[in-house]
């Protein structure tokens, strides 16, 4: 007992008599104070007096798929930060392979008696996958946000990049500089946003006039290897452009084209999308379709918010505007 307050005490930057008035509920705390005790409690994984445990802390999960994308540290920043202005603690749950899988993540959760959720990518993107750890949150009334997908029988607000936008941006460009044959590199067929943008895809080709090939679209899972896998059979089939699911796609994309003796934009054009750290960095640098990071994460903190305060929130999906940033990796086609 001595030793955790002495922790949380020293966590707080108060005095371990002040730590003991407000675990047993004695006055004389001011409620900042009271808040910040017993937010340290939950991060030092320490459990609340039975008196204090039916008050949910003020904790919330940020769950990722994973970190090597550096579009999730991005979201991570934006949404951390902006839950810190908040008084909110961010708990960082990252999924690795072999690891503590998303569904353990929420129990965890849901034992700190957090007080909500933002899911920036992860199961619920895939229509296929379980869910029911989602509908365990919604059974217990804990406030959940999602980023890029919503699911399909659940309510939770979703903030999204409109994906059909960001398609058609890339393939129009394409299409501009003069490609006829335009390839697609995106995730599993039961990924939500590389549905959205296969069918924008369709649409795009066909309001150009130009042939839809389903020989054209490749799936992979979400890697610059992948993307390398998914082009190599592309570039086999003839294809002059290529866009691209995420910017690690398109790397792998470029890779795939050196190894095969051609230039990128020279011989090949490829587009990505997100427009992560670093991609004005590579060789060629990306042209790629920008997702607006700072918008979406501060949006999906104050849906957040307003969950947690009881006020009514937008329960579809907050659709944002993408970007198309024309970089060096297109170019028209060779001549024939």
């Amino acid at each position: 007992m001595t030793r955790r307050l002495a922790q949380v005490a020293k966590k707080v930057g108060v005095s371990e008599a002040t730590v003991s008035r407000v675990l047993n509920g004695k006055p004389g705390v001011s409620e900042a104070t009271r808040q910040s005790v017993l937010t340290a409690l939950d991060v030092l994984g320490y459990e609340r007096p039975t008196q204090l445990r039916g008050e949910r802390a003020r904790l919330v999960g940020l769950v990722l798929p994973e970190l090597q994308n550096p579009i999730f540290p991005a979201f991570a920043e934006v949404i951390g930060g902006a839950l810190a202005q908040q008084g909110l603690t961010p708990v960082l749950c990252t999924q690795t392979k072999g690891g503590v899988s998303e569904a353990d993540y929420v129990d965890l959760l849901l034992q700190q008696q957090v007080s909500g959720v933002v899911f920036a990518g992860g199961l619920f993107a895939q229509a296929d996958a379980p869910h029911d750890h989602y509908h365990r949150l919604a059974e217990r009334n804990i406030p959940v946000v999602l980023v890029n997908a919503s699911i399909e029988g659940l309510d939770f607000p979703c903030v999204a990049c409109d994906d059909a936008v960001a398609v058609e941006q890339a393939w129009r460009h394409l299409a501009s500089l003069g490609h006829e044959r335009i390839g697609l590199v995106l995730g599993p067929a039961d990924h939500v946003p590389s549905r959205r943008k296969l069918e924008a895809a369709q649409g795009a080709a066909r309001a150009a006039g130009l042939e839809w090939a389903d020989e054209f679209v490749e799936r992979s899972i979400f890697s610059l290897e992948g993307g390398q896998a998914a082009t190599s059979r592309l570039l086999e089939r003839g294809v002059t452009g290529i866009v691209c699911g995420s910017d690690p796609l398109a790397l792998g994309a470029i890779r795939a084209a050196r190894r095969r003796g051609l230039s990128v934009p020279s011989d090949v054009s490829v587009v990505g999308f997100d427009d992560s750290a670093f991609m004005t960095c590579t060789e060629p640098p990306l042209s790629t379709v920008r997702q607006p990071i700072e918008a979406m994460g501060r949006a999906a903190v104050d849906l957040l918010c307003a969950q947690i305060q009881g006020t009514q929130t937008h329960s579809g999906e907050l659709l944002f505007e993408p970007e198309l940033v024309v970089r060096g990796s297109t170019a028209p086609p060779p001549a024939r």
